[in-house]
């Protein structure tokens, strides 16, 4: 009897895998792990996909999802960091780089509520509908306090593809209080903070486990921004993982 691997498609839910036809092309997506370390143990921002959703639904996942146009039409005032953005840039452009970064600070907006970056300094405008309710607070992200610590592209079998960039940063971004149940679009369901290893109890994505491995590596290590993560993608149907 054959063994099934974590990326097995027998393991994924009829809807989400293609039954025909080419694959689909992944689109762009960002994630934001928080991380707090107010407590005995540092602790991280997770919330449940519901049912309904035809990407991995019921499962614990981080903040995040896919760039949209008004991302990469806003400047802040702080950049990403210079060896963030060599890491990024390897893959794509700087300005696309940098809609990655503020598709992961607007997507964490809309799906808690929690508003990451800095006041008291010239807002940013925009004519995205998302952006302006962000903006409204005065506060502008802050790009150069996100840490790039992984990328995955969905595997071909499935019915939906991202190609998805994981940042991390310090919930200390975080204007205002930092509320025990976050609540943002409803998108997320029960958003609560976890520790890592009550985050591993709960059903989660297998590339949701890859990054929080990462993520402990990197709280353990302190590392740099210029250290590699790891970049998971798929080649001939087969699993490869690689450095980024």
């Amino acid at each position: 009897m054959n063994k099934k691997t974590p990326y097995d498609p027998r393991y994924i839910a009829g809807s989400e895998i293609r039954s025909r036809g080419r694959a689909v092309r992944p689109k762009d997506a960002a994630t934001l792990i928080l991380v707090r370390r107010d407590g005995e143990q540092p602790r991280i921002l997770m919330g449940k996909r519901s049912a309904g959703h035809k990407f991995m639904p019921n499962k614990f996942v981080f903040p995040g999802g896919k760039v949209d146009v008004g991302d990469g039409r806003l400047r802040p005032p702080h950049d990403l960091h210079p060896a963030v953005m060599a890491r990024l840039t390897r893959g794509c452009s700087p300005t696309r780089a940098r809609a990655l970064a503020m598709a992961a600070i607007r997507e964490t907006y809309e799906e808690t509520g929690l508003i990451l970056g800095e006041p008291d300094t010239p807002t940013l405008r925009s004519r995205s509908e998302s952006w302006r309710q962000f903006l409204r607070f005065d506060i502008n992200p802050r790009l150069d306090s996100l840490q790039y610590i992984a990328r995955a592209i969905t595997p071909p079998y499935r019915s939906k593809r991202f190609d998805a960039r994981f940042f991390m940063a310090d919930a200390d971004l975080i204007q205002g209080d930092v509320h025990e149940a976050p609540e943002g679009s409803g998108e997320l369901l029960g958003i609560h903070w976890v520790t890592l290893e009550d985050a591993r109890a709960l059903e989660l994505p297998n590339i949701t486990r890859m990054v929080l491995t990462e993520v402990e590596r990197r709280l353990d290590q302190q590392h740099s921004n210029d250290a590699a993560g790891p970049f998971v993608y798929f080649q001939h149907g087969k699993p490869v993982t690689d450095q980024v």
